[in-house]
């Protein structure tokens, strides 16, 4: 499958298991694959045939300041559901960086990257319904 990638899109969000973290917020950085096929759009240079990548950072950026979340794992989470549910891709790939963790030790950031596709996201979806929890 082919891929759109976006990289780097930086937003400040309230994000963190201290109270302080939610409260005064700090840097995220986020890089996305949207996994597709991009082989109509290629054809017919169509962006009505592809994945309108803007679209998909508005709704990033939207989740990332408007929520708050103790963990970026959830975070992540979050991000991917919305992607899935809201554009034709089958995968995606998500990184969240925190930039400044409250660490005492010198790091460049802590991350977590997911990769979730449809077949998960509906499953997911099944087990809320029925009560009964799926690996993803």
């Amino acid at each position: 499958m082919d891929k759109i990638i976006l990289s780097g899109l930086r937003f400040h969000g309230y994000h963190g298991v201290a109270e302080a973290e939610r409260q005064i917020g700090q840097k995220y950085e986020i890089d996305v694959e949207l996994i597709a096929d991009l082989s109509l759009a290629g054809k017919t240079d169509d962006l009505d045939q592809t994945i309108d990548y803007a679209q998909v950072v508005r709704r990033m950026i939207e989740i990332g300041t408007q929520q708050s979340f103790q963990l970026i794992e959830a975070l992540a989470e979050t991000i991917a559901a919305a992607i899935l549910d809201q554009f034709p891709i089958e995968e995606v790939r998500i990184i969240v960086k925190k930039l400044s963790p409250p660490i005492e030790d010198n790091l460049t950031y802590v991350g977590v990257e997911i990769h979730r596709n449809r077949n998960s996201q509906a499953e997911q979806r099944t087990s809320k319904t029925t009560g009964t929890q799926s690996a993803l």
